[in-house]
């Protein structure tokens, strides 16, 4: 194995622990968000908010920590991440020992503030990786988050035996030893050149001084060559609200099941993402192209959420659920591919965060409209909204392929 080879692999790794670590802790407190703000004398009003916080805070941030990482570096916005997340955590463990909600809101603010995480290891798996290696390495590293996703409710129900704080102080603990390991173990991925290239403006030291970050991030999201790609991300994390906030209402109302079956759905749904995503995407990949998978994995989860709206059974709705998490599993890696593709190497961070800040969008607007559809029309309705999203997916989806996107020149700096 060459030293490019070995750097890779070990950038890869790191990234996929580092993202699995995050997200378990994420995960820790997930379930429980809402018994603690009912403790703290909240309503079900007042978890949509703080959900709501989150996202929002994450969506101004991510773009603007993505860019840091494309002038400072990947290594330093990681570890600035995971010491944001370990303080947040932190503050949520005071708040529920005080009981007091407003630091509940200061702990998930800061959290989102600084969750730079997902798109500074994208950034520097894409720095040491290419064509359908990039694809394989992505997959690996979105496992990552999938397996902290259905670790991490498992380790919340084992420290919740400690009290109230031990969840969060779980959840921090995981934090700074992933703070640790990457401080010692990750190498930085960013090379910085200044030489004439078609991926970057500057012309030897002389250069001018790159636009304001607005300015650069209002240029990017124009782009007609990337705005199909966050439209995607829009549209794939919009459709998942329905799953995220409807599926255990709509299987406890038509087949009764209460927690413990939700959990092993959702259980399912990770598993369905390691298995895709470790280790099926990159051959997948290599045999049909990025751009086809992902317009299968639209097609498969406009099939699953369709599936879904009509299940009455357990095995239609363990259907539904299997085609749903194969699309999402085969979508969401294969976004951050195609984004880091079309970006080139001098704007990867910016663009793979603007992608994420379009998929926070989704996740900030999705739950408020899954929530009131199934409210206000039912079940059959909300799953029947996302898969029009989805299917809206799979046209962009073919369009993007139409115009051969990913194969495009990089889009360069201005």
């Amino acid at each position: 194995m060459s030293p490019h080879d070995q750097r890779a692999t070990r950038v890869v790794v790191i990234a996929f622990f580092t993202l699995f670590l995050d997200l378990a802790g994420f995960g820790i407190i997930l379930p429980m968000l809402p018994l603690y703000v009912r403790s703290m004398h909240g309503t079900a009003e007042t978890v949509g908010v703080l959900f709501a916080c989150f996202s929002f805070t994450q969506l101004i941030a991510t773009p603007i920590l993505g860019r840091l990482s494309d002038r400072y570096g990947r290594r330093r916005v990681m570890l600035l991440s995971l010491a944001g997340n370990a303080a947040s955590m932190v503050l949520f463990a005071v708040a529920t020992q005080s009981r007091l909600l407003p630091l509940l809101f200061v702990s998930r603010i800061i959290a989102g503030a600084t969750a730079g995480n997902i798109s500074a290891c994208q950034a520097a798996v894409a720095d040491v990786t290419e064509g359908a290696e990039r694809a394989k390495a992505m997959g690996r590293v979105n496992a990552g988050i999938g397996l902290g996703m259905v670790v991490g409710p498992a380790l919340g129900s084992f420290a919740a035996a400690l009290g109230p704080a031990g969840p969060p102080l779980a959840a921090a603990a995981l934090a700074a030893i992933d703070l640790v390991a990457a401080f010692f173990l990750m190498p930085e991925t960013l090379v910085v050149t200044r030489t004439l290239s078609a991926e970057s403006p500057y012309r030897g030291p002389q250069a001018s001084a790159p636009p304001p970050l607005l300015l650069r991030m209002r240029a990017l999201a124009a782009e007609p060559r990337l705005r199909p790609i966050f439209l995607l991300y829009f549209l794939t994390f919009f459709y998942l609200t329905a799953l995220q906030v409807n599926l255990a209402l709509l299987a406890n109302a038509r087949l009764g099941w209460q927690e413990a079956e939700t959990a092993r759905m959702f259980t399912l749904f990770g598993v369905l993402g390691l298995v895709v995503q470790g280790g099926l995407i990159g051959p997948l990949t290599r045999a049909f192209g990025a751009q086809n998978l992902v317009i299968v994995g639209a097609v498969a989860s406009t099939a699953g959420l369709l599936g879904i709206s009509e299940a009455y059974s357990t095995w239609a709705l363990l259907l539904g659920l299997t085609l749903l998490g194969i699309g999402f599993s085969l979508t969401n890696p294969l976004l951050s591919t195609i984004a880091s593709e079309r970006a080139g190497r001098s704007q990867q961070g910016v663009v793979l965060g603007l992608g994420q800040s379009a998929g926070g969008a989704a996740r900030t607007v999705g739950p408020l409209i899954m929530g009131a559809v199934y409210t206000r029309v039912g079940a059959t309705a909300a799953f029947q909204t996302g898969a029009l999203a989805a299917f809206l997916a799979l046209i962009v989806a073919a369009f993007v392929r139409a115009r051969g996107e990913a194969h495009a020149a990089p889009v360069t700096e201005s």
